[in-house]
């Protein structure tokens, strides 16, 4: 954004003022949108690319960025995935999934479309692309856009970042009394949850086996079996043993699984905040994250990917021995990765859409 636009979001603040001072909550405004046009140019400015990426004797990919400076990540230890995809099969209901950082530009675009959406109708500041939303899919849609996948990744980020903390009172359920009378179906799959979501894998694997039987499972279905099998066959203990060793990510799949099966019983209020940590995860996202690196082994390839508004992309790659294969090899290689990342994404949106589109009205 240019510094002359800068002013017209400031002049379109309706600024008042008592003695030549700015009234504080007219400079609160001011101060957002210099802050978060700051995390625009920022994040901009530290945009940090692969240079190279070298596939090393000793199991380690080495990568050098446009900064000079490197990394090593072990083979064993990232992502392996397969080209044989079993959505493609008729019928399937699964969704690819890749642990992958999200593209600079798909980041800042949404910082920009968050900028640009400041309105001066009411001298408030407010966004226009955040009316509360019915449902959970909805909310993150309107603030994020893209499909499923986006939904996921980026709720996943949030949680395993903690600017999501399902912890929050926010998320507590006030104690109360009261009963239903007749006894409703809700209250009664509800009525032991402290929180609006059920906050131990007890309630929550009953309630997505309730769900899965009376066929109410919805865009959970689309999930990854990995991360099905992850919720169902991890018990509280061994849940908790998941944060005291530190391993975010299932803690986040897994809360996010929580999350989704208790998706109908929430409401507006607890909607809303999770459309703002989410966005505020994404708003503080650090362009100087490592790279996603997915290692496809029926290529014999080390991928760099990222997620951006029409879903996978492949930023860099290295093969396997490199040097012993020729150039009419790797061209080939990488056409069909190519095609194989082009028909995740179109399969993924397909099942997207088939899935979805009637289910969140």
């Amino acid at each position: 954004m240019k510094a002359g636009n800068i002013l017209k979001i400031i002049g379109k603040t309706n600024v008042k003022t008592f003695g030549g001072l700015l009234i504080g909550n007219q400079i609160r405004r001011i101060t957002t949108i210099v802050l978060c046009l700051s995390a625009v140019v920022n994040a901009t400015a530290q945009r940090n690319e692969i240079s190279s990426m070298r596939w090393g004797a000793d199991f380690n990919i080495h990568i050098t960025f446009s900064n000079d400076s490197t990394s090593i990540l072990d083979v064993r230890g990232l992502y392996h995935s397969t080209s044989t995809m079993p959505q493609m099969a008729v019928g399937s209901e699964e969704v690819t999934y890749y642990p992958v950082t999200l593209d600079p530009e798909f980041v800042n675009a949404l910082k920009n479309r968050r900028l640009e959406s400041f309105e001066d109708d009411t001298a408030t500041i407010k966004f226009s692309d955040t009316v509360r939303a019915k449902t959970l899919w909805s909310a993150l849609h309107g603030e994020i856009g893209g499909g499923y996948i986006h939904f996921i990744n980026c709720l996943i980020y949030s949680l395993e970042s903690k600017s999501l903390n399902l912890w929050s009172p926010f998320f507590r359920r006030p104690e109360s009394n009261w009963k239903p009378n007749p006894m409703t179906e809700s209250y009664r799959r509800t009525k032991n949850w402290k929180y609006y979501f059920p906050d131990n894998q007890k309630l929550a694997q009953k309630e997505y086996l309730t769900k899965q039987k009376n066929g109410e499972l919805g865009d959970i279905q689309l999930l990854p079996k990995s991360f099905i099998t992850l919720f169902l066959n991890t018990n509280q203990k061994q849940y908790e043993q998941l944060i005291a060793t530190g391993e975010i990510n299932k803690v986040a799949i897994i809360d996010m699984i929580r999350l989704l099966v208790s998706a109908n019983y929430l409401g507006v209020d607890q909607i809303s905040l999770i459309q703002g940590a989410v966005s505020k995860s994404i708003m503080k996202y650090s362009m100087n994250s490592l790279p996603s690196v997915i290692i496809f082994d029926d290529f014999d390839a080390a991928v760099a990917m990222t997620l951006d508004h029409e879903g996978y992309k492949i930023d860099n790659v290295v093969f396997n021995h490199q040097d012993e294969l020729s150039a009419d090899e790797i061209e080939q290689r990488m056409q069909l990765m190519q095609g194989v990342i082009r028909q995740v994404n179109s399969i993924n949106k397909k099942l997207f859409e088939r899935n979805l589109k009637n289910y969140y009205k």
